[in-house]
């Protein structure tokens, strides 16, 4: 892993980017973890080299530049194998990474439920067992070569291995318990129907400031990638009794790691059950369309493509007379907003109401059906209510799971 900085100077990092990307996501993932920036190269095409990942020439290029640099480490904007990180690290003499190893490192750091510290750790053990050769070269830098050599330090190696194994397998148990303890309290919850609402969408989107600012609450938002790892979620008062939950759930980024793929589904998951979803993008991001087509993606593999969604534009506030970006959708309804200012926000709740509870309805009930107007106004919205001799007259948004109680009360 990255090596902590003891000193004030926080390391400096090589930036190497892959071809055909910006690099933007790696500064973002970098300084979300306080490195700051010596140099970058950025790669026109990825030869293949069974030493490097890359051909010799342009290896030996890429540590000159670190070197004349005074960068700390290199970090790469793609995988490398646990047999070329050891490569490169002999060729540079200083730490080298890939961006798994970044983005596990900020997990690992934002975690804090069970579960998510669990998923994490799993996901460090999964990734650090073919590397533990290549832990034990940080520690012979630093110690002097006791470790990693022949003798014992092979027999040391084997026992870290068999250990790194049990915990692996000591974790796996621990998260099935987890995840049934989750289910169990899922099913309480559904006892209460009130209807859901997720956020969802590229990290650093304004998730989080989107859900304070639409329900008053004080989730933590910062303007950093992966600020908030676990789920939040809060109910959006609609007054007259109604209500939402909304789920703040993790950011989304391209091309995550693949030991953090469980991880980062079993966040998800309120996504896959929620009545609507909210898919809030930047739209001062210049990479908003990519963005977008990598949050659909991310909901195909999760099951969630099928569920009513409603495309959010924040930060418009950002924008300075700039148009919002054009954007291959798949259909949703579009509002602009901005969570700093407040804009569009009434627009975007009255938008969740008609898609959550569908249109206003006038309802003609029996004065006996109290049970009936107790659970519209628990579950829904009510707009108005009228007493007459022998009914009461409703004008409200109903959710759908009550819908059919009513269905022989709507009037016509």
């Amino acid at each position: 892993m990255i090596p902590i900085q003891t000193q004030e100077q926080p390391p400096a990092a090589l930036l190497v980017y892959a071809p055909g990307t910006d690099g933007n996501e790696l500064q973002g993932l970098t300084d979300t973890l306080g490195i700051t920036h010596a140099a970058s190269i950025h790669l026109t095409t990825h030869p293949a080299g069974a030493q490097y990942g890359l051909g010799t020439g342009k290896a030996a290029e890429i540590v000159q530049t670190a070197q004349d640099a005074g960068a700390d480490c290199i970090i790469f904007d793609f995988p490398l194998t646990p047999t070329h990180q050891r490569n490169w690290e002999r060729l540079a003499g200083i730490p080298v990474f890939d961006r798994h190893e970044v983005i596990l490192r900020i997990f690992a750091g934002r975690a804090q439920t069970k579960e998510a510290v669990l998923q994490v750790e799993l996901a460090k053990l999964s990734y650090s067992l073919p590397r533990l050769a290549h832990m034990y070269g940080d520690m012979a830098r630093q110690r002097g070569g006791n470790y990693g050599s022949k003798g014992s330090g092979e027999t040391q190696l084997e026992l870290d291995r068999r250990s790194v194994k049990e915990r692996i397998a000591q974790v796996r148990k621990e998260l099935a318990q987890v995840e049934k303890d989750r289910l169990t309290q899922r099913k309480k919850r559904n006892r209460i129907p009130l209807a859901s609402c997720a956020l969802v969408g590229y990290t650093n989107a304004g998730k989080s400031s989107l859900l304070n600012a639409l329900t008053g609450s004080s989730v933590l938002a910062e303007d950093k990638l992966f600020a908030t790892l676990d789920p939040s979620t809060r109910r959006l008062h609609l007054g007259n009794g109604g209500g939402i939950l909304l789920t703040d759930t993790v950011g989304f980024i391209h091309n995550l790691p693949h030991t953090l793929i469980e991880a980062f589904k079993s966040t998800l998951e309120e996504a896959c059950t929620a009545d609507l979803l909210l898919v809030v993008l930047d739209s001062s991001d210049p990479a908003a369309d990519k963005q977008y087509q990598t949050v659909i993606s991310v909901l195909d593999e999760i099951g969630a493509l099928s569920q009513e969604r409603i495309l959010v534009f924040n930060k418009i506030d950002c924008l300075e007379h700039a148009a919002i970006p054009a954007i291959t959708t798949h259909g949703e309804q579009q509002i602009s907003v901005s969570a700093k200012t407040g804009s569009g926000l009434a627009a975007l709740t009255e938008a969740i109401c008609a898609r959550v509870f569908g249109p206003i309805r006038t309802i003609s009930l029996p004065l006996s059906s109290n049970a009936l107007i107790t659970e519209i106004r628990r579950t829904g919205i009510i707009y108005q209510q009228e007493w007459a001799s022998d009914s009461v007259q409703l004008t409200a948004r109903v959710p759908s799971q009550i819908l059919a109680q009513i269905k022989s009360y709507l009037v016509h």
